[in-house]
């Protein structure tokens, strides 16, 4: 194909690809489109040009899709937060739902399984219950902002532009979050920027402020602020803290994590306990929670209940059976299963999730849940009991192959895997298709306004 990088081509597109962009053809050869949807007619700008495909970025819109809607958001098209504001609700839940029986056919071989139709969210603005802000020395500046001498360009507190680290955009609302959420973050930018500090420069890797994480409680209305920063300063955090607590009471808990290593992520080396509570609790169900700042939760509280109740129907359960739960976390599978199985093993890598995992179950009065730390490729051999049914759910990156053989040794009649990424899930399956079943899988919406999907596969041993 004699497409060149740079080039202007008027396209029709026909589809959307895993990741969000739309699918245009030129003779037959593939081009993806970012910011595009099925039945857009568009001028899109060639950026990227390969053997088997190219990549391509709207320039005009020719005639808008039916499947369009007006992003709320100011930031909509240039944050990679979300993504899809500008296509129909309606859609996406198609087009999710599309995502995983590709995966499963093109990359799991796995032809003809019952995919049913995607289970909504019951809010699609709103629903997050955990955000990560980051800060920057440098803002990343959208385009109406570009000129704009009075814009203040050496500070930005927000979610980053797609693809690249170190672009930083200014959030003043985000609209995945409860509107207080973006309240405690114009407070905590105000502060921030007038502070003695310094923001966190992401290639120089020096600076003080680092990330603002928000937690917040579906259940009880009650939010965390997890400051983090580069070094131990009370004399920054401290003052915040207050400022934060006095202003909205519900904030239940201010921490601040310190970390001095150069990867992004906000997670600290130590804690410091600021203000309040060192936990947020919330409900999944009639089950509660205690959540510390670097826990997993689900970050779609309702639509975590939705998938644990999809869970708990695929396993069956008559009360007698042995449960193993493979990447247990702070055991929320292992607890909302609990009062349906004799009893249920987690299993689980990290020291503090199985401490917090134990801790809930003393809050809701299980007794019958226990849970294991250690590497999975290790805490699965040798284990004498056979489990009746299985539980996994693993990282977006799915299973290990040596964990994979560990599944297969320990032969469950029964397993229900729950992925956040349909290409692993579909990986993983294909790994176990000669002994087990895919019988159908059941996806269900947590991430609104974005291409990400979590399904539940019930899976049963062959013969």
């Amino acid at each position: 194909m004699s497409l060149k990088k740079g080039e202007i081509h008027n396209l029709t597109i026909s589809n959307m690809a895993f990741g969000g962009k739309g699918i245009a053809k030129i003779d037959g050869f593939t081009i993806f489109v970012d910011k595009a949807v099925p039945l857009d007619i568009v001028n899109a700008r060639i950026i990227k040009k390969k053997k088997n495909h190219a990549e391509a970025r709207v320039e005009s819109i020719i005639e808008p899709s039916p499947f369009r809607t007006n992003a709320q958001c100011r930031d909509s098209g240039f944050c990679g937060g979300c993504k899809w504001q500008f296509l129909r609700y309606h859609k996406q839940l198609e087009y999710k739902r599309d995502f995983v029986i590709d995966s499963l056919w093109h990359i799991g071989s796995l032809k003809d399984i019952c995919v049913h139709s995607t289970i909504p969210s019951e809010k699609i603005f709103g629903y997050r219950n955990k955000m990560e802000f980051s800060c920057s020395d440098r803002r990343w500046l959208l385009p109406e902002e570009l000129g704009d001498c009075d814009v203040d360009n050496d500070f930005a507190i927000g979610l980053h532009a797609p693809g690249a680290f170190y672009k930083v955009i200014d959030t003043e609302k985000c609209l995945l979050q409860p509107d207080l959420g973006n309240k405690i973050l114009a407070d905590a930018r105000e502060y921030m920027k007038s502070s003695d500090a310094p923001p966190y420069g992401l290639r120089s890797h020096t600076g003080f402020w680092r990330f603002l994480m928000l937690r917040h409680s579906a259940a009880f209305d009650r939010w965390m602020v997890n400051i983090v920063t580069s070094k131990e300063d009370p004399a920054q955090t401290e003052p915040l803290a207050k400022l934060l607590v006095d202003r909205y009471p519900e904030i239940v808990s201010v921490v601040n994590n310190v970390t001095a290593k150069k990867s992004g992520v906000a997670t600290g080396e130590y804690e410091i306990h600021l203000a309040g509570e060192p936990c947020l609790s919330d409900k999944i169900g009639p089950y509660s929670f205690e959540i510390s700042a670097n826990s997993f939760f689900q970050t779609n509280t309702t639509g975590a209940k939705h998938l644990y109740d999809i869970v708990k129907k695929f396993a069956g359960l008559l009360g007698d059976e042995l449960v193993f739960d493979l990447y247990s976390g702070i055991g929320t599978i292992a607890i909302y299963l609990s009062g349906y199985a004799k009893e249920i093993v987690g299993f689980e890598v990290v020291e503090s999730a199985v401490a917090d995992a134990e801790k809930n179950c003393r809050i809701n009065n299980i007794t019958n849940c226990r849970f294991i730390l250690g590497d999975l490729k290790e805490s699965l051999k040798g284990f004498n009991e056979k489990p009746d049914v299985m539980v996994i759910d693993p990282p977006r990156s799915g299973m290990h192959k040596n964990v994979l053989k560990e599944v297969i040794n320990l032969s469950p009649e029964k397993i229900i895997y729950v992925s956040c990424n349909p290409s692993t899930m579909a990986r993983d399956l294909s790994l176990i298709k000669d002994e087990y079943e895919v019988l159908e899988v059941q996806p269900v919406d947590m991430f609104p306004h974005t291409y990400h999907i979590e399904s539940v596969a019930l899976i049963k041993k062959r013969g």
